[in-house]
């Protein structure tokens, strides 16, 4: 534009000494591989066999001291994480009438060996059981889907595993006292 006049320019404060790269030389290729290379058997077969078993055996037994405590380091895949540790607690803060169906279909099996000779009775016992099944079913249900409800309250619906009601629908078909992991809660004590 005519007349106008071109502004000054600024510089630029000089910045301090910018340096590029990583601070140190690219490995060559074959350093790289030969730092990598490993024999596909080790020399000692033995050695490495009984190194393999330690370790598998030494993570097996914190596997089984998790189970026993409830520490979540060490606990299997499935039971890992805050929402399964609640659903854990949840059906093991209640007295579900799914526990006891195996003591009682036990029972029951035992009482149809014996009651052959009554076909009346032993018809009876094959319908208790039956139903004794049916009401444990539907009790585990709708504690599942109250389970779901409040694990979506609690940590939102992207948070919960596809699984995680059958996980504690299934656990609440064990007595308390097989259940894997340990129950961590005393009866009565819902999680908050």
């Amino acid at each position: 534009m005519i007349g106008r006049r071109k502004p000054t320019p600024v510089e630029p404060e000089p910045l301090e000494e910018v340096r590029s790269g990583k601070g140190r030389p690219t490995p060559k290729r074959r350093e790289v591989e030969a730092q990598n290379r490993r024999p596909l058997v080790p020399d000692d077969r033995k050695e490495a066999k009984r190194r393999s078993r330690e370790l598998r055996n030494e993570a097996y037994t914190k596997q089984r001291q998790a189970m026993i405590t409830g520490d979540e380091r060490y606990l299997p895949v499935r039971d890992k994480g805050p929402v399964r540790r609640y659903a854990r607690d949840y059906v093991d803060a209640r007295w579900s009438i799914a526990e006891f169906f195996m003591p009682v279909a036990l029972v029951m099996i035992v009482v149809m060996l014996f009651a052959g000779s009554v076909p009346q009775l032993a018809q009876i016992v094959v319908l208790g059981m039956y139903g004794v099944l049916l009401v444990s079913i539907i009790d585990s249900t709708i504690m599942a889907q109250i389970l779901k409800r409040r694990l979506t309250k609690k940590f939102g619906a992207s948070a919960i595993a596809p699984w995680t009601a059958f996980y504690a629908f299934g656990r609440s078909f064990y007595w308390r006292r097989l259940r894997q992991p340990k129950p961590q809660v005393k009866r009565g004590e819902y999680p908050s």
